[in-house]
């Protein structure tokens, strides 16, 4: 299983995961009062997790599995981000004054999802500094993240946000070259703001120029400096 590095990740579809070190800041006491209040749930393949606008009444840990966290508007979709197991969602709910989510979470893979009472966090917050911390990161990556993804999608060409998916989905999502990929060709124009038949098109066009090859739903990255230059000049 061949791993490549991730030096920038600046137009990422997605955060690192980083093992559950959050939990690891807080206390025996702390742990066990998430524990009491928390569910873990089990959702299929293509189930809503939480819709935009839902009462926020819980924050996310996702255990296993893989998932797009995205805005919609009648048939528009936006995909934020993807996240995979060991990432949090849903802390930006966490502001006084709102009550709502700002966004709607689906799986893309079955999935298992731990539901955190949101009240349960904000008082661990407020008492744990080294955990308050850690969230304050998580958050300042997520934002970068996101302004990476509108980076992409508003100012690179087609073949350069084609590039960031590819390389993002090696880089952080699978964490090797050569991966099974389990979204359609509709999930990648989602993804990179282009329609299936694009889509289809481009990933043909870098098959044919050696930068990848594709079997079925099996993708693996040939060239990955020419796909970083894709990337990096849109």
């Amino acid at each position: 299983m061949e791993r490549i590095c991730d030096p920038k990740g600046i137009t990422s579809c997605s955060t690192f995961d980083f093992d559950q070190s959050w939990y690891e800041l807080l206390t025996d006491a702390e742990k066990q009062l998430i524990d009491e209040h928390s569910v873990s749930i089990s959702f299929k393949k293509g189930e809503t997790v939480c819709k935009l606008g839902a009462f926020a009444s819980h924050i996310f840990f996702l255990e296993e599995g893989l998932v797009k966290v995205y805005l919609e508007e009648k048939n528009n979709i936006l995909i934020l981000m993807l996240s995979t197991k060991n990432n949090l969602m849903g802390l930006s709910s966490i502001y006084d004054g709102n009550n709502k989510l700002p966004y709607s979470i689906s799986t893309y893979t079955d999935s298992k999802i731990r539901m955190i009472d949101i009240e349960i966090f904000r008082q661990l917050l407020k008492q744990n500094s080294a955990f308050s911390y850690r969230i304050i990161n998580l958050l300042n990556e997520n934002t970068a993240q996101i302004y990476g993804r509108f980076f992409s999608l508003t100012q690179k060409q087609l073949h350069g946000r084609m590039a960031d998916i590819l390389l993002c989905l090696a880089n952080r999502i699978f964490k090797n070259k050569s991966f099974d990929l389990p979204l359609s060709r509709a999930d990648m124009g989602d993804l990179t703001g282009m329609s299936t038949e694009s889509v289809i098109r481009i990933m043909k066009e870098f098959k044919d120029d050696g930068l990848i090859e594709m079997c079925c739903k099996k993708v693996e990255l040939l060239d990955i400096g020419r796909l970083e230059k894709l990337s990096e000049f849109g």
